[in-house]
């Protein structure tokens, strides 16, 4: 499932510079940062749990129950994301603890 950030936001930033897919965004209007569910594959490939989780003060990255989703399916975005990026069979996923 995609991860997202709850109205606890504190618009800190500290998530922005953490995602390999940019997939985070500021939401001007409503004064937080925004995933966006299309490009975060939580980090699937890259890491073996969420960044934006682990360096969220406020606590407010959480999966998503909306948009369940396999690791298959996560590294398949990553990979599209990222065509030229070699991930092998052996990439870092939460799904492998």
């Amino acid at each position: 499932m995609s991860t997202k950030i709850t109205e606890e936001c504190v618009n800190c930033g500290a998530c922005l510079p953490e995602c390999p897919n940019e997939a985070i965004t500021e939401d001007a209007d409503k004064g937080i940062h925004v995933i966006d569910p299309e490009k975060c594959s939580e980090c699937v490939g890259f890491f073996d749990k969420e960044k934006c989780q682990e360096v969220c003060p406020s606590e407010c990255c959480l999966p998503d129950p909306d948009r369940k989703e396999t690791e298959e399916q996560l590294i398949a975005r990553a990979k599209k994301l990222h065509p030229k990026k070699d991930f092998g069979t052996n990439f870092p996923s939460r799904f492998r603890k």
